[in-house]
């Protein structure tokens, strides 16, 4: 998406209540960082707490947020929002596994009957508040929504006789949030946690079709160092009136 066309943000002209889940179980292995991914510095501040931004901010009315962590992360986490201006929030321990973390995530959210729950990694910290609002609404339309691009570069298929290219028109790059309605994302919860589960919309499409919503190129997934260099360019630039 060009920055220009997320410049204002859909309409909200419903009163379902919102949730979200911030999972954040990464380490530092292929950064080669002292730490894990989600606290490394970026423009300042960990990588975490501006990901935390995105959800509290008030144009979103998300009503609880929850952050997933490895339990041996929970002392690291509480000194950091000891140090920086971090909004309310409720942090849970996850699991071995991402699906086990968003099954804790839920736990969290137990008292709540009903609303549209969003489910982001914590290393996306530049998503714009334009696709946040456009997958919630998407969701509370269609029971589940994801964001996502088209991919740049041409893609090829493996096979045994060599490779073959694949139509990249017809092709899309999941990132998150992933946005369900609550209930739904607790029934496919309440399923067997399978070797094919990549994201949440994995676990999902077996009880319901998933809406695609136009993602940003700038939401990117802190994986590596480079990433790390491009989003502080990225935070830079939409920090800067003029591109706005």
């Amino acid at each position: 998406m060009n920055p220009s066309e997320a410049s204002s943000p859909p309409p909200r002209a419903l009163a379902t209540p919102r949730y979200a889940i911030i999972v954040a179980g990464g380490s530092g292995t292929r950064m080669g960082a002292d730490r894990p991914k989600q606290f490394l510095d970026l423009a300042g501040e960990p990588v975490l707490v501006h990901t935390l931004r995105r959800f509290t901010d008030p144009e979103l009315g998300v009503q609880e947020l929850v952050v997933v962590l490895p339990a041996e992360q929970l002392a690291v986490w509480a000194a950091i929002c000891a140090q920086h201006q971090v909004g309310p929030h409720t942090v849970v321990a996850g699991g071995a596994t991402r699906w086990a973390s968003v099954r804790a995530g839920l736990a969290q959210l137990a008292r709540h009957a009903s609303g549209v729950v969003a489910v982001h990694d914590g290393v996306r910290p530049l998503t714009p508040r334009t696709v946040i609002e456009a997958t919630y609404q998407a969701a509370h339309n269609h029971g589940a929504a994801v964001a996502a691009v088209v991919p740049k570069d041409s893609v090829r298929n493996l096979s045994q006789q060599g490779s073959y290219a694949l139509n990249r028109a017809r092709l899309r790059l999941v990132q998150t949030p992933q946005c369900f309605d609550l209930d739904l994302l607790r029934r496919a919860y309440q399923l067997p946690e399978l070797s094919t589960f990549t994201d949440d919309a994995s676990v999902v499409e077996d009880l319901h079709a998933i809406t695609l919503v136009e993602g940003d190129y700038r939401n990117l997934k802190i994986t590596t160092p480079e990433d790390l260099f491009v989003a502080e360019a990225l935070l830079r630039a939409m920090r800067d009136p003029v591109n706005e």
